[in-house]
């Protein structure tokens, strides 16, 4: 779960043994909520929230429950809904009227829930209201007996200054800068929840089924089943209340009857029955729940609201949930064999751990795992993904020692922030393979950005994988080629491939495949080819590929083997073997496994069984996977080259550059978004990157792990700026624009180019299109052109119907010199700030020499960005040409990134074109197009 449920600041919160607690701001309507939990707090808290004696009563609860929002904050912690929902805690802020950056903060929590981590939870919430609120420092004065709030203090993760006075009480700072470890912080609790929340899931002692049935044929009698004949090493009760046994088990009418309080309820009843078993097993204290049931959000409103009144109801209770409409969930570790599914093949135990959204692919799955013969450690079907997410599924593998190799099917994202951050980490551990459907547009908006229209939808997945070290497949059936090669050998140490062949068109068959997948075939060195002519034949191929001949024997095949994996120039062996009627298929099978014995570790071998046979059980035996045709093994392995390339290469890290004037930015931004003057129109269309962005196809799918929704209202919000804020924007972040005037009249013009005294370019200063409308005249000279250049744009304007643009000109000076490429800005509605930089000009949207990352950017996010334009070598200096001023280029980047990061209304930015001068010369924005929306 990655909240917020239903609003930014009325959420869901894991706690750190896996439960959960309702977060929300105070109100008036909570005084009696107050009260009875101030009932249920001892004296002692009482007096260390207070710092001596008080009372709270009917004459002055409204204190703590009616704010004032200019100066005071405050959130609570509940559980229960409706008329039942209690107060569990509270915290709260009030800033100085004197000193609106300083306020001073408390939390008092209920002493039965102490030491469950609400208190941090809260603060944590009440630091963040304030940092957005304008406050730098929270403060709080704590009674030094107090050693739960002083461990608060420090637990937080944010930097603090802490004085003892003599009177016993300790002054506590808080500085609101919520740096790399304040996330680290909270990403280290995050897990922790996640963990103890899935542990209940898979590894429970008491299992019940709600809806077990006698008929095996229905999903409750099969999931049931699948319970008792997969071995599970705990006890599973059947809750039946029209039946004594279940399939030779006693059955409960109710889960009330159970003799032990599960650690798990699977349910499969009708939908319409779901909700109230939730609420039966809350009241139990049980805190897992799957709801294989199907009938919620995936069918009609009536279901979307069966939906939220599930998550309601589990929220109330504090439990977790997977699915509704999901397949169920299995653990294939020998201390467990849970199938908790109604799928009737349970893998042997493995090392792959695998969720997916969908539960009728999710059986086709289970029955190839089990044909390969792979190996399962865990798999879940998500279904609808109301509760547990991809996300916890991430966080709980990472630790998870009986999962070396993570295998997801996603249809949708809502949360891809989060899931980059994780999944970032993870990727550093373990590797994560995933198919993400949905890769062309089911309707692409109509766009006026080139951003946008470049770097949404599936570029923006790419991105995504790309910098999170994600393994992304085109296809179930590759993914599952990845699994194999990953689930049997290590990471190769570099991309180097050697090929072992006895017959001649297959090795080149290879060789083609394995280069256009990423890899290199390098020449042998003279030591292994010396070594190679002590037992070939004069006839075989001593090159590489190494092509031994039809005759080649199980011992020719096994020498060779031992010699590419020992030598310097090999990272991998590729094997093929094709019968020839000569030498047994067994017999070179067995000495592949002889020969894995006498090479190292990370030297993997890859067989290719062109055979009828199939694979012979001595390969898999020996983890050393086989494939039957070449290509498809190139492939896998080129997809593991490039993981294990970007395990090799260090993390990036976050550049925050100088001479940046936030509360300037802040200024322009409030100022443009409240202005309703006749440059403030309301934004219709998107930029020209936004066009770039949505040809490549949008992402269609859904929120999930409970959809945290871009923070954007409708594309129809907002306002492009005029061309004086977009430029004070800017600026306020230290970027370099071209000299620039707004004016009205002709005679402005000609007077700015004078001034300037250089040739200029006259613009309209609306935010459109201008080459469409006639709307720049380039070139200007002289007073005269410019003022000429006025009368021709509005005459433009006006044949065109744009008369309503025609009352401002941007006067600008041409620049001309360097480079000219696009950066540019889209906020995509799943994944967030996208920027895009490439080949500039009118041109960009046909040529694409685009690289697209999502934020925030670290340094070697940046450097891979230009690295894999194809203009590239234009920077670097391209045929007796100067360099260009590459790193002037990767600052502007940076700031960009700040800006996107520090402001999050930018919706849509173009500078088009850049230009970037040559070395030590800086770079130069010329055009800009910005929108600002509203955040919610």
């Amino acid at each position: 779960m990655d909240a917020p449920t239903r609003s930014n600041d009325t959420f869901d919160h894991v706690l750190p043994d896996g439960t959960t607690i309702l977060i929300r701001p105070i109100t008036s309507e909570d005084r009696g909520r107050l009260l009875g939990m101030w009932a249920r707090t001892s004296a002692e808290s009482r007096r260390a929230r207070f710092m001596g004696s008080f009372n709270l009563d009917e004459s002055n609860v409204g204190r703590f429950t009616d704010l004032d929002p200019a100066l005071q904050y405050g959130v609570v912690a509940t559980r229960g809904r409706g008329d039942a929902e209690r107060i569990i805690g509270v915290a709260r802020y009030e800033r100085d009227p004197d000193q609106r950056d300083h306020a001073e903060f408390a939390a008092l929590i209920q002493d039965d829930q102490q030491g469950r981590g609400i208190g941090t939870a809260l603060v944590r919430q009440v630091a963040q209201a304030a940092a957005d609120a304008g406050v730098r420092t929270l403060t709080g004065d704590i009674l030094s007996d107090n050693v739960r709030m002083l461990n608060l203090v420090r637990e937080l993760g944010l930097e603090y200054h802490s004085d003892r006075d003599f009177g016993g009480v300790v002054r506590s700072d808080l500085e609101l800068d919520f740096t790399e470890r304040f996330l680290d912080v909270v990403a280290t609790a995050d897990q922790e929840a996640a963990r103890a929340a899935l542990a209940r899931f898979f590894r429970p002692e008491r299992v019940a089924v709600v809806g077990a049935s006698r008929d095996k044929q229905a999903i409750g009698g099969l999931v049931f089943d699948n319970i008792l004949q997969g071995g599970f090493q705990g006890v599973v009760y059947p809750v039946n209340p029209n039946a004594s046994y279940v399939q030779s088990v006693a059955a409960y009418p109710s889960l009330a009857d159970v003799p032990e309080t599960p650690d798990l309820v699977i349910v499969c009843v009708p939908g319409r029955f779901v909700n109230d078993v939730v609420d039966q097993a809350g009241e139990l204290g049980v805190k897992a729940v799957c709801v294989v049931s199907a009938g919620f959000s995936e069918v009609d409103e009536e279901g979307e609201a069966r939906q939220a009144d599930l998550l309601d109801r589990a929220s109330a209770h504090g439990l977790r949930i997977i699915g509704p409409n999901c397949m169920g969930l299995l653990n294939g570790s020998d201390e467990v064999r849970l199938n908790g599914t109604f799928s009737q093949t349970f893998p042997a135990q493995g090392r792959v751990s695998m969720s997916s959204q969908s539960g009728a692919l999710g059986l086709a799955v289970l029955d190839h795992v089990e044909e390969l013969g792979l190996g399962i450690a865990t798999f879940v079907s998500v279904g609808n993904k109301a509760d547990i997410s991809g996300n916890d599924l991430l966080q709980y593998w990472e630790e998870d020692e009986d999962t070396d190799v993570i295998l997801m099917y996603l249809e949708s994202f809502g949360n891809p922030r989060k899931f980059s951050r994780i999944a970032r980490r993870v990727s550093r551990k373990k590797p994560i393979v995933a198919v993400k459907s949905g890769r062309t547009s089911a309707g692409v908006r109509a766009a006026s950005s080139h951003t946008a229209a470049i770097s949404s939808g599936d570029v923006a997945v790419d991105a995504l994988f790309r910098q999170t070290g994600v393994i992304r497949t085109d296809t179930l059936e590759e993914m599952f080629e990845v699994a194999t090669l990953l689930a049997s050998q290590g990471l190769p140490s570099g991309d180097k491939v050697a090929i072992l062949t006895n017959a001649g068109g297959p090795g080149i068959l290879a060789a083609d495949a394995l280069e256009s997948n990423g890899l290199s075939i390098p020449p042998l060195s003279d030591r292994t080819v010396d070594q190679f002519r002590e037992f070939l034949p004069a006839e075989a191929g001593i090159g590489n590929p190494v092509d031994m001949i039809a005759s080649a024997s199980p011992e020719s095949y096994r020498r060779s083997i031992e010699v590419l994996g020992n030598a310097d120039e090999v990272d991998m062996v590729f094997v093929i073997f094709i019968p020839t009627g000569t030498t047994e298929t067994d017999d070179v099978a067995r000495a592949l496994v002889e020969a894995k014995t006498n090479i190292p570790d990370d030297v993997p071998i890859i067989s290719v069984f062109m055979s009828a046979a199939g694979i012979t059980p001595e390969l898999a035996e020996a983890s050393i996977p086989s494939f039957a045709f070449p290509e498809s093994a190139a492939r896998a392995m080129g997809r593991i080259g490039q993981y294990a390339a970007w395990r090799r290469r260090p993390l990036g890290q976050a550049v925050d550059p100088d001479g940046i004037d936030r509360d300037r930015a802040r200024e322009i931004v409030d100022a443009a978004l409240a202005s309703t003057d006749a440059g403030g129109e309301l934004a219709i269309g998107t930029s020209h990157v936004a066009e770039a962005t949505d040809a490549a196809g949008t992402d269609g799918g859904g929120p999930d792990d409970h959809g945290e929704a871009d923070g954007h209202q409708g594309a129809g919000d907002g306002r492009w700026l005029t061309a004086a804020e977009a430029e004070g924007l800017l600026r306020a972040y230290g970027v370099t624009l071209a000299r620039s005037r707004v004016v009205a009249t002709s005679d402005e013009a000609a007077a700015a180019q004078e001034e300037f005294g250089v040739p200029v370019a006259v613009k309209v200063a609306a935010p459109i299109h201008k080459a469409d409308v006639g709307g720049v005249v380039l070139g200007l000279d002289t007073p005269d052109a410019a003022r000429e250049a006025v009368d021709r744009i509005r005459a433009s304007l006006i044949d065109a119907g744009l008369e309503q643009h025609a009352d401002s000109y941007l006067v600008q000076e041409m620049v001309g010199d360097g480079v000219e490429m696009v950066v540019g800005v889209t906020h995509d509605p799943s994944f967030g700030p996208i920027i895009l930089t490439g080949m500039g000009g009118t041109l960009v949207e046909l040529l694409r020499d685009v690289s697209v990352r999502i934020t925030p950017l670290t340094d070697r996010d940046v450097d891979e960005m230009l690295a894999d334009l194809r203009m590239a070598p234009l920077l670097r200096g391209y045929r007796g040409s100067a360099p260009a001023d590459v790193a002037a280029l990767r600052d502007l980047l940076f700031r960009i990134n700040a800006m996107v990061e520090d402001v999050p209304e930018v919706a849509e930015l173009d500078l088009n074109p850049v230009f970037v001068r040559d070395d030590g010369q800086g770079v130069v924005a010329v055009d800009v197009r910005m929108k600002l929306v509203p955040v919610r």
